[in-house]
């Protein structure tokens, strides 16, 4: 279903050498680069890993505007470490789905670095994950997921089937897209929650995936173990005019969290 929303493009590197969906250190730069280049706190670039809902084997990026924050933006985290190039590595909480956020870094290479290296891991593990680059390409949101290997295991209840929902990088942000007019009638933040509740892992391998990508980030570096801190951050969303309007009016559904529900 696409374009989603204003100004959908999709970012493909090196297109002619027909690269696998595979991130590697360069693309992921690059898919930096872009975000930051586009100065716009509205733009945002996603990616979908194979078995997380790519529609396609050919590396590639998706982006688009959207001129309210995300909820996954808006969501509070738990830092957890932060790496000796400053890189700052917190948890998701109080959001359906478990993830990484990675902020900071003495450069954007830096950054670039410590989640593509992120990435390359749970590919090397075969763990399936989107991942959402938002403010600018200064906050990146990891979200291993196992939504595709509950369906293959008939673990999925028939409900949440019968949506059609793939739930790929916007709709495990918030930004939902609906296929049906029933699905859209109805709605809500809890409809919602049940979808992306069944999307993310267990606390237990959660724990389990962390420890890879944290040994896969450290390797020799010395880390600077930091004392649980609660980050309210939200994205910059100063006023910017080369996006005044959207090609639709998002609503919030109202509720403790929230859901974005297009009209």
């Amino acid at each position: 279903v696409s374009p989603i929303e204003y100004g959908h493009v999709l970012l493909i590197p090196r297109i002619f050498e027909c690269l696998p969906q595979r991130i590697d250190r360069e693309s992921f730069l690059l898919a930096l680069h872009m975000a930051a280049e586009a100065g716009n706190p509205y733009f945002r670039l996603g990616y979908n890993s194979l078995g997380a809902f790519a529609t396609i084997n050919h590396l590639h990026f998706q982006a688009y505007y959207l001129a309210v924050p995300f909820p996954i933006e808006r969501a509070p985290t738990k830092e957890l470490t932060t790496l000796s190039d400053g890189v700052i590595v917190s948890e998701l909480l109080k959001y359906p789905v478990k993830g990484l956020v990675f902020d900071g870094g003495n450069t954007l290479q830096d950054l670039s670095d410590a989640v593509s290296d992120a990435c390359i891991c749970l590919q090397d593990n075969n763990i399936p994950y989107n991942v959402l680059i938002s403010d600018c390409g200064k906050r990146i949101f990891l979200l291993p997921q196992c939504y595709a290997e509950k369906q293959a295991l008939g673990e999925v209840s028939p409900e949440l089937l019968d949506t059609q929902v793939n739930p790929a990088v916007w709709e495990i942000s918030g930004h939902m897209v609906l296929k049906r007019r029933k699905d859209y009638d109805e709605a809500s933040e809890g409809n919602a929650w049940r979808l992306l509740a069944e999307v993310s892992l267990s606390d237990e391998r959660f724990r389990e995936v962390n420890a890879l990508i944290f040994e896969a980030i450290a390797g020799s570096e010395d880390v600077i173990k930091n004392g649980t801190k609660t980050l309210l951050e939200e994205p910059c969303l100063e006023e910017d005019d080369a996006i005044t309007k959207s090609s639709h009016r998002g609503a919030m559904v109202a509720g403790t969290q929230e859901c974005l529900v297009l009209q």
